[in-house]
């Protein structure tokens, strides 16, 4: 019967520590789901009236999500750092226990020097423990091993706060060169989205006329047919323009963290106002990047890490020596000294570390090697880029000039054609015809200044120049933060030739601000 209650009580204990996969259910996922939904977008300041660049940029920098990402991760290396600190500090280590039994542990002695007599009983049988006793000590120990190894390793979380505030700078160059491209494209949507739908319209109702004509054989029916396909063409074309421009608002909604089905207008600035220029020379655009590039601080970071890795790998080879001191009790009564004061040292050597040091020491090696490599071919892809990004916004440049004249030209052409149709001299099909190449031309004049301003931050990009210098503090509005991002961009157009590297930034708790 013992047997069997054993064999039931293990069993059942065995049972329950069997842990089988539990899914979220329907209603979970549903809630979970709501949630996030209700909580990407919370908080967030109301669209109070058409956006400019300025505010799309400033509600990018405050409210996207890739960015929160990396401030909050840049928070968390912080709080690293700040809990790797206090593995500087002594041990301060307190115990309090308590020992119980049935019996009293008594003891009793036998003799070894006389060899007749070995084994014989020399003390009755007793105890110097109670039954039941107390046990306290508050001990303080400090290894000097471990404190310079804890010292190393806060330098190295020390480096890695200063690598994710570069990726922060690296996010926010790519989102707001992102800004600048999709902010023109839904410029242009705004601006040829309602031309095009009238002009669509045209467009059916000249086909629904041409097929009358040809259905009641008014016109040959090649001369119909072949107007038809060439309406058809223009329609074409209407929608793969409305395709292109009609995503570019939503894009730029999914970039300032608003939800896709809320509406919002966007200041449409002139487009003669809008070109920008740049002039610095390539060698001085070269010496910047070199200097203030995020990957390449990032992956010099990574060195000055690996180089405390050796250090570390040293430490790790040498002796472990302990001191330690402490006040202890014991409330068993048979204790002369119930209360005393403790002290001692205490040296270890792992032995095995003196095995394994070469081959950690060459795998640091070869870190190193791997980071010098990286480092010499992200320079070579920084430079090319530095190069790429000012050929790119030059050839823009001279793009914008080429479409600007196009359309001028086409404005001509249409004034013409629209006078010599309301003269009956020209047709509906030529009308339609030159209405769509009129719009055409203002979508790739548009599109041409999206790309000119694309290239435009792109430089700033390539050269590790951070299109904001300020710290996106949480109490920030919006518009202060569009004001403080136009005076910046106004003060850097006229300036950029005198444009300096960007200084290292220190560690501050403006970011961490945002997690509490």
């Amino acid at each position: 019967m013992k047997r069997l209650i054993l064999l039931c009580v293990s069993t059942a204990a065995l049972a329950g520590c069997v842990v089988t996969p539990k899914p979220f259910s329907a209603d979970e996922i549903e809630a979970q789901s709501l949630e996030r939904q209700s909580a990407f977008t919370a908080e967030q300041e109301a669209i109070s009236g058409p956006i400019s660049i300025y505010e799309a940029t400033a509600r990018a920098l405050k409210y996207n999500l890739d960015y929160k990402v990396e401030l909050f991760d840049e928070a968390l290396r912080t709080r690293e750092l700040k809990l790797a600190q206090y593995d500087l500090l002594p041990q301060l280590v307190a115990n309090a226990g308590y020992t119980g039994r049935n019996n009293f542990s008594g003891a009793s002695s036998s003799q070894i020097l006389a060899p007749r007599e070995i084994g014989a009983q020399t003390l009755v049988a007793s105890t110097s423990a109670e039954r039941n006793f107390f046990t306290q000590d508050l001990t303080v120990s400090w290894d000097v091993l471990d404190f310079g190894l804890s010292y190393v390793r806060a330098k190295q979380k020390a480096d890695e706060v200063l690598i994710a505030q570069e990726r922060r700078r690296k996010v926010v160059s790519r989102i707001v060169e992102d800004v600048r491209t999709a902010y023109w494209r839904a410029v242009s949507a705004e601006r040829l989205i309602g031309k095009l739908t009238i002009l669509e319209s045209d467009i059916i109702e000249a086909l629904a006329s041409s097929d009358r004509a040809y259905e009641q054989r008014k016109t040959p029916p090649l001369s119909a047919l072949t107007y038809q396909r060439e309406l058809l063409t223009i329609k074409e074309e209407i929608q793969d323009l409305q395709r292109e421009l009609s995503v570019s608002k939503q894009q730029l909604a999914a970039l300032m963290n608003i939800d896709p089905g809320e509406p919002f207008e966007l200041v449409l600035p002139d487009r003669d106002q809008s070109e920008i220029d740049f002039a610095m020379a390539p060698d001085d655009m070269v010496d910047i990047a070199l200097r203030s590039r995020p990957e390449l601080r990032e992956i010099s970071y990574q060195q000055r890490i690996n180089d405390k890795e050796a250090k570390a790998a040293l430490l790790d080879l040498l002796p472990s020596l302990r001191a330690y001191g402490g006040f202890n009790y014991d409330s068993n009564d048979f204790l002369f000294n119930n209360n005393w004061v403790g002290w001692g040292t205490r040296a270890s050597w792992n032995l095995v570390e003196a095995f394994r040091y070469p081959a950690r020491k060459k795998t640091i090696k070869a870190e190193a090697a791997l980071l010098d490599q990286r480092a010499l071919a992200l320079t070579m892809a920084v430079v090319t880029q530095v190069h790429v990004s000012r050929t790119r916004f030059e050839l823009a440049k001279r793009r914008v000039d080429t479409m600007r004249s196009y359309h001028d030209v086409q404005d001509k052409i249409l004034d013409q054609i629209d006078a010599g149709f309301s003269a009956k001299r020209v047709s509906r099909q030529t009308l339609i015809r030159e209405k769509m190449n009129e719009i055409v031309a203002e979508a790739k004049y548009d599109i041409a200044l999206a790309d000119l301003h694309n290239a435009f931050a792109n430089i700033h990009s390539s050269m590790g120049l951070d299109p904001f210098g300020v710290d996106v503090r949480s109490d920030l509005s919006v518009g202060e933060l569009s004001d403080l991002l136009k005076t910046q961009w106004d003060e850097r157009g006229e300036t950029i030739a005198n444009a300096e590297p960007v200084s290292e930034t220190p560690v501050d708790e403006t970011h961490i601000a945002a997690i509490e």
